[in-house]
């Protein structure tokens, strides 16, 4: 019996470490040649080895995503390694922290230009053309700071609400032609990335229903759900994977 995903190309963001590389592996064991792209050339090249060694399909990109044209880059070499992208998951992202007093405009740019900006280029470059096959899959990568107001995380939380926004405005656009977009919702995860909040990430996991933080494969399990048949008559939402944060 053929892996669910197999005969599919998909395209994870920010796929050397963290929730893209648990995502990368995931929908390479589903079947899927996986096409991950990221700064570091090193650590992307682990992952392809790891997926190759595994039995599956991979590549990578080296990709700086920092404006329209580096998106259009990326989804092109995606193309050219897979033929075709059905699955796009919108991982790559950054997430500063500090008071709105203490931004900068370059700053402030940055973070809308890597969390908002490279999605929305993305989506308008893959999406059409998914659309035209009449199938197709997108997951965006939101927080649950989001949907919560936290001292400290106006800049990095707008800009994740925006991409909720987008989710939804892109379920409506594309998903009459086969595509389904939605988002996951992550809560405190362990991460390279979050290794730098120390004790803070374990305060905010305490006060939710779980409990504990999450690791990052229970994240990539939740998006391999929203790319797979299981969710065939999904479209448009906002899945929290929090361990229950949002409830309390």
């Amino acid at each position: 019996m053929a892996a669910e995903l197999s005969g599919s190309t998909a395209l994870v963001t920010g796929g050397t470490s963290g929730i893209g590389r648990a995502t990368a592996i995931a929908l390479a064991g589903l079947g899927a040649h996986v096409v991950l792209s990221g700064r570091d050339a090193t650590r992307g090249e682990q992952v392809v080895e790891r997926i190759r060694a595994a039995g599956g399909k991979a590549g990578f990109v080296a990709a700086d995503l920092k404006d329209a044209a580096s998106a259009r880059s990326l989804a092109a070499r995606a193309r050219e390694l897979g033929g075709h992208v059905d699955v796009l998951v919108n991982n790559a992202g950054i997430f500063p922290t500090g008071p709105s007093a203490d931004t900068t405009e370059a700053g402030f740019d940055r973070v809308y230009t890597t969390n908002v900006k490279v999605p929305f280029f993305l989506v308008a470059e893959l999406a059409p053309e998914m659309a035209r096959r009449g199938h197709g899959a997108i997951v965006n990568v939101s927080t649950l700071v989001a949907a919560r107001g936290m001292a400290g995380m106006a800049l990095y939380g707008s800009s994740k609400a925006a991409v909720e926004l987008m989710t939804k405005a892109w379920a409506a656009e594309f998903g009459p032609s086969g595509v389904r977009v939605n988002a996951v919702s992550p809560g405190p995860t362990r991460t390279e990335g979050t290794a730098a909040f120390g004790d803070g990430l374990d305060e905010l996991a305490a006060a939710g229903p779980a409990g504990r933080v999450a690791a990052p494969e229970e994240i990539a399990a939740a998006i391999a759900f929203l790319v797979g048949s299981g969710s065939s008559f999904v479209q448009g939402v906002v899945l929290p994977v929090d361990g229950g944060r949002l409830a309390v």
